[in-house]
């Protein structure tokens, strides 16, 4: 392995952008612009679904004359400045501080364990060809799926298992809250029903989280009708499931939208945690729609959101206090954080909260943890700056 690159010049270790250029080209032009110097070895972006992909797509390939380079739509994204709309934003890693491998999930129905290790295999052996660190300890996977095609779970299960101890985080690409087209990018196009796995290994010290600052209360609901491969509930509690919901929120069913499902999240427990099952829509025969797995018989717990800027506070203390001074977060944060923070007043804090701890990402319409597929969570990877705190 190389010994890490003398520590002095780490100024362009990590390179971040934003364009919000309409027109596809100029964006490409801006980005490049911005992110490109001799060391350049990947780039990770995150755009809004008003661009003309595919024009997008191509000057992306065209101005970053073909360096590896993925990313996927977005429901909002986080830039340099903060909460963005209707813009792309982008990092660019220096591939002497990172070794980069990634790969393009295609059938996801049909990807097997076996699929998995494959896989998993081509990307270890694609970063530890570049003799930079040590796979184990060094090394961490970033995950991006079409956030619409309902197959996070079993992909997830299988790469997890596939990865082992190799932690991995990501998010599921949105579309501006249309629920109609997401997609992922990979080699010079947006691919629908798909999903990019990335390998990225580094001296540098890092660590995955999640987090999320709902809080239970005391409403209990039974799901005793479902459908699980379609995220579907059609009973609660032996009852209509979007008339149970409405009750529970105190609203007619035809008042219910996605700021009431922010605003009142379902969770299903287990061991000691809450985890969100967020609400997509409700259907016209009064079934609710789910960004997560549901299935018949789970216990849902009614939640409220707790105060959402005192909850990233306590993250990104706990992070700086193990890794030292950040050098960048990735953040996928769940959309409908994004809609509480609105609804709270606070949002343009938490924006400014960003950008001045260095978060670049997206809202999503899902978040990814070491096997998990999460909803209503800020999730992602903190990296520490050279010659920072030692992981621990």
């Amino acid at each position: 392995m190389r010994s890490p690159p003398m520590l002095s010049a780490y100024a362009q270790v990590i390179c971040t952008a934003m364009s919000d250029h309409k027109d596809a080209e100029r964006v490409a032009q801006d980005l490049a612009r911005q992110l490109m110097h001799p060391h350049l070895g990947f780039v990770l972006f995150f755009c809004s679904t008003s661009y003309d992909l595919e024009a997008l797509g191509q000057a992306l390939e065209q101005y970053f004359g073909g360096l590896p380079l993925v990313g996927c739509t977005t429901a909002g994204e986080i830039t340099p400045e903060g909460y963005g709309r209707n813009c792309v934003t982008a990092i660019g890693f220096d591939h002497q501080y990172f070794s980069v491998s990634c790969s393009l999930i295609e059938e996801m129905d049909r990807f097997s364990l076996l699929d998995a290790q494959q896989l998993v295999e081509r990307l270890i052996n694609d970063c530890r060809s570049n003799l930079l660190a040590p796979i184990k300890d060094h090394s961490f996977a970033l995950t991006l799926f079409d956030g619409l095609s309902s197959r996070e779970e079993t992909v997830l299960a299988a790469l997890s298992a596939a990865f082992g101890r190799i932690p991995h985080f990501g998010g599921s690409a949105g579309d501006d809250n249309h629920l109609s087209h997401t997609y992922v990018y990979f080699k010079g196009r947006f691919h629908s029903g798909s999903a990019v796995v990335v390998l990225i290994n580094t001296w540098l010290d890092f660590e995955v989280f999640s987090t999320h600052h709902i809080q239970p209360l005391e409403e209990k609901f039974v799901v005793t009708q479902a459908d699980r491969a379609l995220r579907r509930v059609y009973e609660l509690n032996a009852e209509p499931a979007a008339q149970v919901y409405a009750d529970f929120v105190g609203v007619p069913v035809e008042a219910l939208n996605y700021r009431l499902f922010a605003a009142h999240p379902l969770a299903v427990r287990i061991r000691d945690r809450y985890y969100v099952r967020a609400i997509q829509q409700v259907n016209e025969d009064q079934s609710l729609s789910f960004y997560c797995a549901v299935e018949n018989g789970i216990v849902l717990t009614g939640m409220q959101p707790g105060a959402l800027l005192p909850n990233l506070e306590q993250l990104f203390t706990g992070l700086e206090q193990r890794l030292g001074p950040l050098l960048l977060t990735i953040g996928c944060d769940c959309f409908l954080r994004r809609l509480s923070g609105e609804a709270e007043g606070v949002a343009d804090q938490v924006s400014e909260f960003l950008r001045t701890h260095q978060v670049i990402g997206f809202n999503t319409y899902g978040e990814q943890c070491n096997g998990l597929h999460l909803n209503q969570t800020f999730t992602g990877v903190a990296i520490g700056r050279p010659g920072g705190h030692a992981r621990r």
